[in-house]
């Protein structure tokens, strides 16, 4: 005889997948700090009464206390949302950037089962729920994420030889080169290398104002999303569905 035990847990939560369960249910795919991504049954949820209504859609972000089991669907008892990025939400822009990036940071956890990703995840959506440009805090996400796949770019000297007088980009190389390195390389401004780097190491909890030129932002998210397109492994179709929004 088996006895399945189920403990009662608190976990902070971002709902990433909602899947209709049975009449007036849902699974949710939960990304959690302590778990993982998690599936959890939320009985009764579609109900308009229901008190657990809100913490059960999509994206909503805050705690989920769960009788939870171990490779196996847990069970929502209860839960407190903590932000429903209702300004997202309002904006197909700002919703379109929450879904890639939701989507993109899963993938790399994925591959990764690096913890960090969830704050990293949360500050950046707060960041944009806050009316800051989400292209840019994208990009800030993407190229801290390249590090946890073992494809981060060096943007501190030159990728081939060390030398710290860097004078443009190579995606081939994986980060900067000097120019005793360059090989055919296309010229980039010396700007969007310097914006590259800091990118890399901002801490988004500190971002409080975004100043840079709609040209820089432009180049870096090109850089990006041809790296990540080459190296990452990812398949990134919501990223194309971001160009046709946003050009």
């Amino acid at each position: 005889m088996f006895f399945l035990i189920m403990k009662v847990v608190s976990v902070e939560g971002i709902v990433i997948k909602c899947t209709p369960f049975k009449e007036s249910s849902k699974i949710l795919n939960v990304f959690t700090p302590e778990y993982g991504i998690i599936g959890v049954v939320s009985k009764g949820c579609k109900s308009i009464k229901s008190p657990n209504r809100l913490i059960s859609e999509n994206f909503a972000y805050g705690t989920f206390n769960l009788s939870y089991k171990e490779n196996g669907l847990s069970t929502l008892i209860n839960g407190d949302v903590k932000n429903y990025f209702i300004n997202i939400k309002s904006n197909i822009v700002r919703y379109s950037y929450m879904s890639y990036l939701i989507k993109f940071v899963s993938e790399v956890y994925k591959e990764s089962n690096e913890s960090n990703l969830f704050d990293l995840l949360v500050n950046g959506l707060s960041k944009i729920e806050d009316g800051l440009n989400p292209k840019v805090i994208c990009n800030i996400i993407e190229l801290k994420c390249l590090e946890y796949l073992g494809i981060g770019l060096n943007v501190d000297r030159c990728a081939v030889c060390g030398n710290e007088k860097i004078t443009t980009f190579s995606e081939s190389k994986g980060g900067f080169v000097c120019c005793d390195c360059v090989e055919g390389e296309c010229s980039v401004n010396l700007k969007v290398l310097k914006m590259l780097r800091m990118y890399k190491y901002i801490d988004i909890n500190k971002i409080s104002k975004i100043d840079i030129s709609t040209d820089v932002i432009f180049e870096i998210d090109k850089i990006l999303e041809s790296y990540i397109s080459e190296y990452s492994g990812i398949n990134i179709k919501a990223r194309n569905f971001l160009k046709n929004i946003t050009s």
